[in-house]
């Protein structure tokens, strides 16, 4: 009877364990609606840098940026209705916070902000990306795996950047 117990008990567990990492995984949905957003971050900020940057190199990231996450867009636009993703606009709350931060910055203080900015965020992206990616072959995990060599090579181009 107390074996017994015992095993409900942990199966108890363990179900609850797993629907618990279930929830807190995001749904292709919102995974996807985050991405656009973070595309629509990058796009803008690479848009500053091209004005703003103080060297050429700050200023080709930028531009790097601004083509290679409107391409991002596009791929994740493409799948936005089988999802209903409806919203294809706005940036993420961190972004809207750096992109006044960045506007009040110029020369190299403006590089060094933005290039530790892009160094965290591709971190995170990275991460979430390759997160969605191991889900399968769905299209959303699909994109998130296509994507992740350009994430980790942005990612390279601002780690060079800040030294």
């Amino acid at each position: 009877m107390k074996r017994t117990t015992i095993v409900l008990a942990g199966t108890a567990i363990l179900i609850g364990c797993l629907i618990a990492s279930e929830a807190l995984a995001k749904s292709d949905k919102e995974f996807l609606s985050d991405a656009i957003k973070t595309d629509n971050a990058e796009i803008a900020l690479g848009q500053l840098a091209v004005q703003k940057g103080s060297t050429d190199n700050v200023r080709k990231y930028g531009q790097t940026l601004v083509t290679d996450h409107q391409k991002g867009k596009d791929a994740a636009a493409a799948l936005a209705p089988a999802l209903q993703v409806k919203s294809m606009e706005g940036l993420p709350p961190d972004a809207v916070k750096e992109q006044k931060k960045l506007q009040g910055l110029t020369g190299t203080d403006f590089d060094k902000e933005f290039a530790q900015f892009m160094i965290a965020g591709h971190k995170q992206a990275i991460s979430e990306f390759q997160e969605k990616a191991g889900e399968g072959d769905r299209p959303v995990p699909q994109l998130a795996k296509q994507t992740l060599p350009t994430l980790q090579e942005h990612l390279k181009m601002a780690e060079d950047l800040a030294h």
